[in-house]
């Protein structure tokens, strides 16, 4: 009876010791920088008033645009937990002679992949450098949603400060209709005047309308940041009076060198040149090592088997991986350049509005508004008096609405700006507690 083969123990240990350890999947990565894949219980949108901090918070938990960001990021968790793996060995078996078993030899083999030139550890760095650049477009995606949620807080804030205007100036046309009726039953003046006095009353009416569509329209932009259709809060709480610091050129400078946009581009440039070094590395060839046994049944024995294989760099030298990275690092150093030249301009400018407007709004609300309130108070106690005509009520009226409608539009465009700015910066500056003063 012919002998079974036999495979030595010293090759079985050795595929033991080559397999690596099992871990359990935990759907999120492992290690120091893994993301954890629970995310905190979203806040509730309040049914009574709502303030800037909880928009923003409603925002910042519920906007499924910064859901996906999150999720991108523990993607780029996974490509750098691939980048740290070593190659798996290979197991190999061969049988020679199947016919005969007197003359079989049979040949078992382990092969393990040897990367050499530190190529592990350029893949890891250059996984990491993604991951940062992750890591800058999840902030400035919140910094985005931040922004736009303090916008539409404070258009539903002016919207609702509109309302209340037009409710005034509709008041103003009410009085200004009875008292141009009280004139005409008295045969001071003629009905005509009563008419234009009813059609300014109806225009206001028009206006107060149109002010509470665009206030529900407000508000829906507003819930929309946090992913809700309709909106439960029952006002914006808050002074729109309150109008945004102005930073100082000084404040300006320092922290827009610190911007998560430039930030985002030092990290491309980073990750390019770690993308660089792969290039490089990976033109050095790798070894393959194989250990194995043999069962020669001709001879009775079992041989070792030992051998040595490396590729021949002869005409694939990565040529063509290189230069690409070569290049797109350019690419990466030419976008860092223009980022700051853009993100320069745009500060510049929006500083500038933003400036502009917060000058307008000042001027409207001390002088401007004041002073065509008290024009139209004038111009109506006057007609009552038969001093004026009722071309003169009706023109102060305009004047008067012209004034309020501009400076409520000052005071969007100012909040608007602001966030913007501070989007660029990545903060949010505080209204300025030195004008808050209401109208």
């Amino acid at each position: 009876m012919q002998s079974k083969p036999r495979i030595p123990l010293a090759l079985a240990c050795a595929v033991a010791l080559m397999a690596p350890p099992v871990h359990a999947e935990t759907g999120a990565g492992t290690g120091r920088y893994a993301v954890s894949a629970a995310s905190a219980a979203n806040p509730a949108e309040p049914t009574g008033p709502l303030t800037l901090d909880a928009a923003i918070a409603l925002a910042l938990a519920g906007n499924p645009e910064l859901s996906a960001a999150v999720n991108e990021l523990r993607a780029v968790e996974g490509a750098v937990i691939q980048a740290g793996l070593l190659p798996n060995p290979d197991i190999s078996t061969s049988v020679e002679d199947t016919h005969n078993r007197a003359t079989r030899t049979i040949t078992l083999q382990i092969s393990q992949l040897v990367e050499l030139g530190g190529k592990r550890a350029a893949r890891i760095a250059s996984a990491e450098r993604g991951r940062d650049v992750a890591s800058a477009d999840l902030l400035g995606r919140r910094l985005e949603i931040r922004a736009a949620a303090a916008a539409a807080f404070f258009e539903v804030l002016v919207a609702q400060e509109r309302i209340q205007q037009m409710e005034d100036l509709l008041a103003l046309a009410q009085r200004a209709t009875a008292a141009a009726s009280r004139r005409v039953a008295a045969g001071k003046v003629s009905p005509v005047e009563e008419t234009k006095a009813r059609v300014a009353e109806a225009s206001a009416k028009i206006e107060l309308g149109q002010a509470r569509t665009d206030l529900t329209a407000a508000r829906k932009r507003l819930v929309s940041t946090w992913g809700s259709a309709q909106p439960r809060f029952s006002m914006a709480e808050g002074r729109t009076a309150l109008l945004p610091a102005l930073p100082s050129d000084e404040e300006l400078a320092s922290r827009l060198d610190k911007a998560p946009q430039l930030d985002r581009a030092r990290h491309e440039v980073e990750r390019f040149a770690a993308l660089v070094e792969l290039a490089r590395v990976q033109r050095i060839p790798d070894v393959t090592v194989s250990l194995g046994a043999k069962r020669a049944e001709e001879l009775g024995r079992n041989q070792a088997v030992v051998g040595l294989s490396i590729p021949l760099p002869v005409f694939d030298r990565n040529q063509g991986g290189l230069l690409e990275a070569l290049r797109r690092a350019d690419k990466a150093r030419d976008g860092l350049r223009a980022a700051v030249l853009r993100l320069g301009a745009e500060v510049t400018q929006n500083h500038e509005r933003l400036k502009a407007l917060l000058m307008e709004a000042q001027t409207l609300r001390q002088e401007i508004v004041p002073g065509a309130r008290s024009a139209y108070e004038a111009a109506s106690k006057g007609y009552e008096l038969g001093k004026f005509s009722f071309l003169d009520v009706l023109d102060a009226q305009r004047t008067l609405f012209q004034a309020r409608t501009q400076y409520l539009r000052s005071l969007a465009d100012a909040h608007r700006t602001a966030a913007e700015l501070e989007r660029v910066l990545g903060a949010i500056t505080l209204p300025s507690s030195a004008m808050a003063e209401g109208l």
